[in-house]
């Protein structure tokens, strides 16, 4: 379930199209509220990753 299938307790609309003043105060802090992850940062976490486990086998022999 996402953010595109909740439904607005006010008007019984879906809270994406904002039709009521509630449905677009959701939304909008929904929108600001949400965690996105960019590539850059994904790509950074991977090498990351990458590192650690290098250091982890590299410590183990």
């Amino acid at each position: 379930m996402g953010r595109q299938d909740l439904v607005c307790a006010r008007c019984s609309g879906l809270v994406i199209e904002g039709r009521c003043p509630t449905c677009r105060a959701s939304r909008e802090y929904l929108r600001r509220n949400s965690v996105t992850l960019s590539p850059q940062l994904l790509l950074a976490i991977l090498a990351v990753v990458m590192v650690l486990t290098a250091l982890a086998v590299r410590h183990a022999t």
